[in-house]
C-alpha cells in the first residue's frame, strides 16, 4: 500500500523535477523559493475543491486534474499574469494507484502546457479536497484590476458562457422535458469537466484591457464585483450574448439563466475604453480566442430616487452612494429594458 511519501513521489514530485525550473529552489525542501523578472509582482491565487460541492462523486480523475489547475490559472488570466508555479494539498479517502495515475496525468498535462511548475504541498487522509495555490508575475502597471473600469467602457466576454452550466443540467437531469441530443450533451459535459484557461488573451490584454475577472460564478453576479469595486453601472445587450451553437438550441429562458447565472465557465469578463476596440479584437485573434462586446459601463446616477436626491442635497453622498451602484440595465438590442432577476452561485446558499 502506497505511503504519504511514497504517493507524492512516484506522482507529484518525481514529475515535477522533470519539468522546466521556474523556481529557485523547488519541491523537496522546507519552502520553495520563487521570484518574479525585474519590474513584475508576484501574482498569488487560491481555489479549493470540494467533492459535492464543486464536482461530482464519480468526475473522471483525469478531468478533475485538468480542473483543479484551470481554476487557479483562470484567476492568472484575469490579473494578465504569466504563471510561474503552483502548491497542490489535498486530502484522500484512499491512495488508490489508478485514481492517482489519472488525476495527476490531468495535472500535468495542462501544468506543461503553460509552464507552471509544481514547487510543494501536502497531502493527508479525508474526504475529497484539493486545494491549489498558483504563482504568476505581472508588470505593475500592466495588471487587469477588478478597481479600473471607468463609465463609458465596453463590457467584453471571451467564449460562449453557459456551456459549464448546461453541462451540470445534463449530469444532473435537470431539464426532462428538453430534448438534447447526444452531440450537444458532450459539448456541454466537456465544457464543464474541462475549461480552458484564458491566458494568452490575459497576457495579450495587458495594457488594453482596463478591469477583469474570470467568469467562475456566473457573468450577472461576477460582474457585479467589477461594478462594486469600480463604483460604476453597466447597461448590458442580453441580445448580444455569445452563444455555442448547443446552447442556442436550448429554450430561450434556459440559454439565458444558463449564460447570465450559470458558473463553471473560467472565461474572461472585461472592460476597455471605447478607443482599444480594434486592439481588443487584435488580441482576441493573436490569443485566438473569440471576444464580443456585449455593453456598456455606466455613472452611478445618484438622483435616480428622491431618497438619494436629498441625501445629495444634505451632504451624505457617501452614505448613499453604495445605494446607487451597482446596478446593471439588462436591455434587447432594440435597447428596450428586460425584467431579468438573476444572481451568481453563492457557495454558501447553493442547492
Amino acid at each position: 500500500m502506497l505511503s504519504e511519501f511514497s504517493l507524492i513521489d512516484r506522482y507529484f514530485a518525481r514529475r515535477a523535477r522533470t519539468n522546466t525550473r521556474r523556481a529557485a529552489l523547488g519541491i523537496g525542501d522546507d519552502c520553495a523559493l520563487i521570484a518574479p523578472a525585474a519590474g513584475e509582482m508576484l501574482a498569488v491565487s487560491t481555489d479549493m475543491l470540494v467533492e459535492g460541492r464543486h464536482f461530482l462523486p464519480d468526475v473522471d480523475p483525469r478531468a478533475l486534474g485538468h480542473k483543479a489547475l484551470a481554476v487557479n490559472l483562470s484567476d492568472l488570466a484575469a490579473m494578465g499574469a504569466a504563471p510561474l508555479g503552483f502548491t497542490l494539498a489535498f486530502a484522500l479517502p484512499k491512495p488508490r494507484e489508478d485514481w492517482l495515475e489519472a488525476f495527476s496525468g490531468g495535472l500535468f498535462e495542462l501544468a506543461d502546457r503553460y509552464g507552471c511548475e509544481l514547487i510543494g504541498g501536502d497531502t493527508t487522509a479525508g474526504p475529497l479536497n484539493l486545494c491549489i495555490t498558483v504563482f504568476g508575475s505581472v508588470r505593475q502597471h500592466d495588471a487587469l484590476r477588478r478597481d479600473a473600469a471607468r463609465p463609458g467602457d465596453d463590457v467584453w466576454v471571451s467564449g460562449t458562457p453557459g456551456d459549464a452550466r448546461a453541462g451540470l443540467g445534463v449530469l444532473r437531469g435537470e431539464w426532462p422535458h428538453v430534448q438534447i441530443d447526444r452531440a450537444d450533451a458532450a459539448h456541454f459535459r466537456r465544457a464543464l469537466e474541462y475549461p480552458e484557461p484564458r491566458v494568452a488573451l490575459g497576457l495579450a490584454l495587458a495594457g488594453i484591457a482596463r478591469a477583469a475577472l474570470d467568469v467562475s460564478d456566473g457573468l450577472a453576479g461576477d460582474l457585479r464585483h467589477i461594478l462594486e469595486r469600480s463604483h460604476v453601472n453597466a447597461e448590458i445587450d442580453v441580445d448580444a450574448l455569445p452563444l455555442s451553437a448547443a446552447l442556442a438550441r436550448l429554450p430561450r429562458a434556459l440559454q439565458l439563466q444558463c449564460a447570465l447565472a450559470g458558473g463553471d465557465d473560467y472565461e474572461l469578463c472585461f472592460t476597455a475604453a471605447q478607443a482599444q476596440r480594434g486592439a481588443v479584437e487584435a488580441a482576441a485573434q493573436q490569443a485566438g480566442v473569440r471576444v464580443t462586446r456585449i455593453g456598456t459601463i455606466t455613472s452611478p446616477d445618484l438622483a435616480a430616487s428622491p431618497e438619494a436626491a436629498v441625501a445629495a442635497r444634505d451632504g451624505a453622498h457617501a452614505q448613499h452612494k453604495a445605494q446607487a451602484w451597482p446596478d446593471i440595465a439588462w436591455r434587447d438590442a432594440s435597447g428596450a429594458p428586460l425584467n431579468l432577476t438573476l444572481q451568481g452561485f453563492d457557495h454558501f446558499h447553493a442547492d
